[in-house]
C-alpha cells in the first residue's frame, strides 16, 4: 500500500514516451542529422528556397510529352438522334392521331434530347399523321401503305 499514489494536480506528469523533442535538422554531426540535413547530397534540392515543378522528371523527357496525342473525336460536335420504330406507333398511338416530337416524348417514347427519326422496323396498320419527325425510307412507305399522312418539315 506503500506505492499506491493519489493522483493530483500536484503530481501530474506525462506518461514516459510520449512527449519527444523535436528533431532540430542543421546543427552539426553530433546531431545524427547535420551536414546535409536530410536533403541529400547536393543539387539545387539541397539549397533553402528550392522547389521543382510537378511532372519533373529531372531533366528527362516527361511522360506527359512522351506519350502520342492523336486522333479526334467528334462527341461534342455530334447531333443526338432518338430513334422510335413504326411497331412502337402501332401500339402506342392511336389511328388518326397527329405524331409530334412533343407527343412522343409525353408518351414518354423519347426523352427529348435531340431529333426524332421514325425507323420501318415493325408493322403498322393505324392511319397516323406525322410531323416535326426525320424518317426513314421503309418506315415513310409503311406509314403511306397504312393510309398516314407526312408533313415534312424542311
Amino acid at each position: 500500500m506503500k506505492n499506491d499514489k493519489v493522483i493530483s494536480l500536484n503530481n501530474l506528469s506525462p506518461a514516459l514516451g510520449s512527449r519527444k523533442k523535436k528533431t532540430r535538422k542543421g546543427r552539426g554531426p553530433a546531431s545524427g542529422k547535420g551536414r546535409s540535413s536530410t536533403r541529400g547530397r547536393g543539387g539545387s534540392g539541397h539549397r533553402a528556397g528550392s522547389t521543382i515543378k510537378s511532372g519533373f522528371e529531372g531533366g528527362q523527357m516527361p511522360l506527359i510529352r512522351r506519350l502520342p496525342k492523336r486522333g479526334f473525336s467528334n462527341k461534342k460536335f455530334q447531333e443526338k438522334v432518338e430513334i422510335v420504330n413504326v411497331g412502337e406507333l402501332q401500339e402506342k398511338c392511336r389511328s388518326g392521331e397527329t405524331v409530334t416530337p412533343e407527343k412522343l416524348k409525353e408518351k414518354g417514347m423519347v426523352k427529348g434530347k435531340g431529333t426524332v427519326k421514325i425507323l420501318g422496323y415493325g408493322e403498322i396498320k393505324k392511319k397516323l399523321k406525322v410531323s416535326g419527325c426525320d424518317l426513314s425510307k421503309g418506315a415513310e412507305e409503311k406509314i403511306k401503305k397504312a393510309g398516314g399522312a407526312l408533313e415534312i418539315t424542311g
